[in-house]
């Protein structure tokens, strides 16, 4: 959502690093309020630095397993305290090991541009984010 600045009535979208700090942020909630989160990260035009005016924010989450089928499963991750849309993709662990055996282009993609911001076993903050 766009930013006034103080004391302007200019609007301005939010840069790179509030909206990485907003996700990081995010994340750590969301492991604190969810359980079997493996990996968090997001991609897209944020992660690749080309983001403009109306970008989102493109989520993506491995989880151990869901009883929920995929295209119900974003409806479960809160994001409206982001500061931009988002849109997230939670995959079980062995959605995502498939699409990685498989070579599928989601898979690449998110590998090539990814930004991982929490991981399983590697906590180094309180908030979970390496």
């Amino acid at each position: 959502m766009p930013v006034t600045y103080s004391r302007s009535s200019v609007k301005r979208w939010p840069s790179k690093d509030e909206v990485d700090r907003a996700v990081r942020e995010w994340a750590g909630r969301m492991v604190r309020e969810k359980e079997g989160v493996v990996r968090i990260g997001y991609f897209g035009s944020y992660a690749r630095g080309d983001w403009g005016v109306g970008s989102d924010v493109d989520l993506v989450v491995i989880v151990e397993d869901s009883s929920l089928p995929f295209e119900r499963r974003p409806a479960e991750w809160d994001t409206l305290d982001l500061p931009v849309p988002a849109d997230v993709l939670v995959y079980t662990l062995e959605e995502w090991d498939a699409l990685s055996s498989g070579g599928a282009r989601m898979w690449r993609t998110i590998m090539e541009e990814a930004v991982w911001v929490w991981q399983a076993g590697r906590a180094s903050d309180p908030s979970g984010c390496p």
